[in-house]
């Protein structure tokens, strides 16, 4: 509720904090159930660039080696619609990542064998662990400041993007307005709105980062192998027109 200031015999709300503000924010913890909602399972995705037992499934639990680098993707081409995931990472300083919208020309060049060890190009949903940044200014006395660990957003390749702010410093990454990520061997659950050449994310609940424009916006969905053991789970899509 917001705060009353006492003028004379008037009664004035005062201007919400930024607090409030914060908290008014649209939230989102889906779990992929109703109407329209379908669960992606290992049928949905073929190998494209990695081992074949880089990626296994059991039960539902999605299980990634993290090598070679390379990504599996749909069999299906998607457009607009929304998605649900929780993933975990099982050591410290794990990379991972959700591709949107990777064009099939890209695609195919991985997978004629060009692309060995190289990602899509399309629109990254980045899944990275909080140790990365500490090992990554340790190797080399480099400063992180051009990626966080909450959920950047950010195209890859010749795929345009204007990237909601905060932006990184190259003016190409929307970094999260929030720091909600979990750490090493907790799940985190990632909601991702992919609508008419936008893509917002929602981190445990809450919007964080995102970018508009797109172009191209279809193509298909990937789960990407970067270096490091990695489990996801209770993948779902719902299709929008």
């Amino acid at each position: 509720m917001a705060a009353v200031l006492v003028v004379g015999a008037c009664f004035v709300a005062a201007p919400p904090t930024l607090a409030q503000e914060a908290a008014a924010l649209p939230k989102a913890f889906l779990d992929g159930a109703g109407p329209g909602w379908y669960a992606l399972t290992q049928e949905h995705f073929v190998n494209v660039n990695c081992d074949p037992d880089t990626w296994t499934w059991t039960n539902g639990l999605i299980r990634c080696t993290g090598k070679p680098v390379g990504v599996i993707r749909t069999k299906k081409l998607h457009t607009n619609f929304e998605l649900v995931a929780q993933w975990r990472h099982l050591r410290s300083g794990g990379n991972s990542g959700i591709f949107v919208w990777a064009t099939p020309e890209s695609i195919q060049t991985l997978a004629e064998g060009k692309g060995k060890g190289r990602l899509p190009t399309g629109v990254e949903v980045q899944v990275l662990d909080h140790g990365y940044k500490e090992q990554y200014e340790k190797t080399g006395n480099r400063k992180a400041d051009w990626f966080t660990t909450n959920g950047d957003v950010f195209p890859t390749g010749s795929t345009k993007m204007e990237p909601f702010p905060p932006v990184s410093p190259n003016g190409q990454r929307s970094f999260p307005r929030k720091n909600l990520s979990k750490g090493v061997g907790e799940w985190n659950h990632y909601y991702v709105r992919a609508v008419n050449g936008e893509v917002r994310l929602w981190v445990n609940g809450e919007e964080v980062s995102g970018g508009t424009n797109i172009k191209p916006a279809t193509g298909y969905l990937c789960l990407e192998s970067e270096g490091a053991p990695i489990e996801f789970k209770e993948i779902h899509i719902r299709e929008l027109p």
